[in-house]
């Protein structure tokens, strides 16, 4: 089992910027790769970034490349989501993901553990 604990969002205006964090603990030892997504009322859960938890690829959707930047400490068990520029259409609950089992870094359903998400609001 693979807890993750995310934090970091809140209210903030067009153009600020906002970092997410989010805390594993647990057997993280055969996590292959973890990601963001989020969702926004009535809408499907989107991707926006992954990165591989024992080496250094990155990947983003293209809504936020250039924006946002994916990160992580080994030593912490820690994944970071640095989100600057942000924009109103950024808005939405923010979750982090592990996948234990490989797949698409994309589809959620390749993703094994979730955190509870944190409230991202970014005002006009």
């Amino acid at each position: 089992q693979v807890q993750l604990v995310e934090s970091g969002g809140g209210v903030v205006q067009a153009g600020g910027s906002l970092r997410l964090s989010c805390a594993a603990s647990g057997r993280t030892f055969g996590t292959h790769f973890m990601g963001w997504f989020r969702q926004a009322p009535g809408k499907d859960r989107e991707f926006i970034a992954t990165i591989w938890w024992r080496g250094i690829s990155t990947y983003y959707a293209d809504s936020v490349k250039g924006r946002f930047t994916i990160s992580r400490d080994y030593v912490k068990n820690t994944m970071y989501l640095q989100m600057n520029s942000l924009k109103p259409e950024d808005t939405a609950v923010y979750y982090c993901a592990a996948s234990t089992g490989g797949g698409s870094y994309t589809r959620s359903s390749d993703y094994d553990y979730w955190g509870q998400g944190t409230q991202v609001t970014v005002s006009s």
